[in-house]
């Protein structure tokens, strides 16, 4: 199997550990690249081993098709960042990215962080998954027994990790 690029970005500071954690606990065969916008950026901890891009960086290399990333997970997702996705605008890296996921039939998971979600939210969510798009906001399943925070977070990544087809002991399954 070739080597899996993967990209993971975070839009929006609140929740953003989802996303770095899942940054941390991707598999070491996999090639791994960060995106952040300023707002998420304040809670980063430097992980070695990880190429962290500029949001406003619309020229990286993960932002063409052509560079060959194999899959997408924005977490947390913003509203903003998820209507502007639905929209087709690509004004930065992390909605460059998110483009070029869809027209190239990739992999894209959207974890929205925001809740109740809004009728407009609602709809952004249904356009994007008719094309394709994983929503997949970070909720809790009982059957796992979580006794951490940890533990919650550790469920919520193994399950955007089973969706991607990547194998992983992150959490206890239904049995």
């Amino acid at each position: 199997m070739k080597n899996r690029k993967i990209v993971v970005a975070s839009s929006g500071a609140s929740g953003v550990n989802l996303g770095v954690k899942a940054v941390r606990l991707l598999p070491k065969e996999i090639e791994k690249h960060f995106i952040m916008t300023k707002n998420s950026q304040i809670v980063l901890d430097k992980e070695t081993g990880v190429t962290l891009h500029d949001n406003d960086d619309i020229s990286a290399s993960i932002s063409s098709g052509s560079f060959g990333v194999d899959a997408m997970i924005i977490a947390p997702c913003s509203m903003n960042t998820l209507a502007k996705i639905a929209c087709g605008i690509a004004d930065n890296l992390v909605t460059r990215c998110a483009s070029v996921m869809i027209k190239e039939h990739k992999k894209l998971i959207l974890a929205p962080r925001e809740m109740p979600f809004s009728a407009i939210a609602l709809e952004n969510m249904h356009k994007l998954a008719t094309l394709g798009v994983i929503i997949a906001p970070p909720v809790m399943a009982y059957y796992s027994e979580q006794q951490s925070l940890d533990e919650m977070e550790n469920f919520i990544i193994g399950k955007w990790f089973d969706l991607l087809g990547i194998e992983n002991n992150l959490y206890k399954r239904w049995e």
